[in-house]
């Protein structure tokens, strides 16, 4: 055992092991060294029985190929390592159902905190583990109704900005493809998207508004579809970035050019977007903070019982962060409107 290598105690070798301050830096030395000699590792199991804790969290997210979700994923991974947590992930791909089985998984493994963004509709489990106080936080999405810490990112300004700046650009025609009926964060981009193109006495009729599903075949199917029409828009403003590219797909099929012939918007900016001819012009969040803030919220839950940060909107352990826009090269911009 390292306690007797290192000539230390259990307390501080259990210290050292769980990345806690406090600890001389000669003796933390002498304990890695200890453990690496001996490749010592610890039960987690007997740990978790002594403690009741598994210093483990679930991290279920509505679609592992979305990149906002995959750089959701590494940004609560790597705050939850910086506090001494593993994580395990689960993949919804967006049906509640799997959602739910990975959801009653996690909790049968004991995990001792949960971190779900939902996908669309209903959850049995979710609500289940609300009622029982699993400590539990949403992140980018939610469930109304549930008394859940939620940490998000408010789009509403950006998609404002967006609209005024497509209409500084002189577009008069845009159109706007919406994520499921259901989606929290598809229904605010909706409402954010008619409220502004009102403020600029704009209409949004319903030939403009495409029904997606946050997947790259249903941007190609609306921009189909709206290239059909006698008059067809001169913007589009995917609410999702993987519906973005589908709406680009869709336009070289067609033989439509971006910007000279349409211009193209996207909620969710990605690394791909700046790679793309042209770049896209595109709404970011705040993605690395959110899994950072989730994490904290999440672990406050679990070590503490109630929240310790600050609180933003709604549940106590709510924080509300913004997302601004980046304007690029899609829309028809110029050196002068680019930032």
């Amino acid at each position: 055992m390292p306690v007797e290598h290192a000539g230390v105690s259990v307390a501080t070798v259990s210290r050292v092991l769980n990345g806690h301050s406090g600890v001389r830096e000669d003796t933390r030395a002498r304990v890695l060294a200890a453990v690496s000699a001996l490749r010592y590792r610890p039960n987690a199991l007997a740990r978790s029985l002594r403690t009741d804790q598994t210093r483990t969290l679930g991290l279920v997210i509505s679609d592992v190929l979305n990149p906002f979700f995959t750089e959701l994923a590494r940004a609560v991974e790597d705050a939850a390592r910086s506090r001494g947590y593993s994580v395990i992930i689960g993949n919804a791909d967006e049906q509640v159902a799997l959602q739910d089985h990975h959801v009653r998984t996690l909790l049968d493994r004991r995990i001792d905190g949960l971190l779900v963004s939902p996908a669309e509709g209903d959850s049995v489990a979710l609500r289940e583990a609300a009622v029982s106080g699993i400590p539990m936080v949403f992140v980018d999405r939610w469930i109304e109704g549930l008394d859940v810490p939620l940490i998000r990112a408010d789009g509403r300004g950006a998609v404002r900005e967006l609209v005024a700046h497509l209409y500084a650009l002189g577009h008069r025609r845009i159109a706007i493809i919406t994520g499921p009926v259901a989606s929290t964060t598809s229904n605010e981009r909706v409402r954010a998207f008619r409220s502004a193109l009102c403020e600029f006495g704009l209409p949004l009729p319903e030939h403009y508004i495409g029904q997606g599903d946050f997947q790259t075949a249903s941007g190609r199917q609306a921009a189909e579809a709206f290239f059909t029409l006698p008059e067809p828009p001169e913007a589009v403003f995917a609410t999702d970035n993987l519906m973005a590219l589908g709406v680009m797909d869709q336009l070289r099929t067609l033989g439509l050019r971006v910007p000279e012939d349409v211009a193209l918007a996207a909620f969710d900016d990605i690394p791909w977007f700046l790679h793309t001819d042209p770049p896209i012009t595109a709404i970011a969040q705040p993605t690395q903070e959110l899994g950072h803030r989730a994490v904290a919220a999440l672990t406050d839950l679990v070590e503490w019982g109630s929240p310790r940060t600050p609180s933003g909107e709604g549940c106590a352990g709510s924080v509300t962060l913004s997302a601004h826009l980046i304007a690029r090269r899609s829309c028809g911009e110029d050196e002068r409107t680019r930032r």
